[in-house]
């Protein structure tokens, strides 16, 4: 069998780890619509407001979410189009997001990075003041500024009527173009989120499956050393 060129290795890693960081904020952009109550002064759309109220109404009552979705990541231009799927639970500040064949625990104060791959965990802090840092509480206030939303098209999908609202960055120095929300309009449920890039790129998360209120682990959010007794633990803090 043929060896992978170690300069292909570490670019397929990026690759991948760039996917792994998307998809996480992604998933939290995601919560962030679930549980945000819709307030921002500027001129919105009344009903895209009232539609999102409705699902923050329904979500908040629920004490953890479990989402398996499916990732697209697109540009024509370049090429490139990539499909994967995954999972991830949430409740309240704690997540566990399982994607490309690795998992990322965050207990509420450290993101633990398990690589069976390369038989690596990679610990880290979280810093609130880092403007890359993803973390729920950054995430929860994401779309409270920055964006002008309003009702978009109405499409069924297999017996579901999709409402999708778009929200529109107001900075002009925001590389994203626009940002599809579609509900299920029966369930008030997130059905898929579409970012459009400037640069032409289009990701797209879609939920395959949205289960609450699921009996969970006490240790659901915990990392667990003695899981890994051969693995390298590598701390940045």
């Amino acid at each position: 069998m043929n060896k992978i060129n170690p300069i292909m290795k570490t670019k397929i890693q990026e690759i991948r780890n760039n996917s792994i960081t998307n998809m996480t904020k992604k998933c939290f952009q995601i919560a962030a619509i679930l549980l945000l109550s819709f307030t921002s002064t500027q001129a919105q759309d009344k009903k895209a407001k009232d539609l999102l109220n409705e699902v923050t109404t329904k979500i908040k009552s629920y004490d953890n979410i479990v989402i398996d979705f499916k990732y697209s990541l697109n540009n024509a231009k370049e090429n490139i189009n990539q499909d994967s799927k995954g999972n991830v639970t949430m409740k309240g500040n704690q997540y566990v997001l399982n994607f490309m064949g690795v998992t990322k625990i965050f207990d509420g104060q450290k993101t633990y990075t398990i690589n069976p791959e390369d038989e690596e965990v990679t610990i880290s802090k979280v810093n609130e003041k880092d403007d890359n840092a993803i973390t729920p509480s950054k995430m929860l206030t994401f779309f409270n500024s920055g964006y002008k939303y309003n009702m978009d098209i109405v499409q069924n999908v297999k017996g579901r009527k999709i409402q999708y609202i778009k929200l529109v960055p107001t900075s002009g120095k925001d590389q994203r173009k626009e940002i599809l929300l579609g509900i299920d309009v029966q369930t008030k449920h997130i059905y898929n989120l579409i970012e459009t890039g400037k640069n032409g790129t289009k990701t797209t998360l879609t939920v395959n499956s949205f289960k609450t209120n699921q009996p969970l682990s006490k240790n659901q959010f915990t990392f667990v050393a003695s899981k890994y007794p051969k693995y390298y633990i590598n701390k940045l803090d």
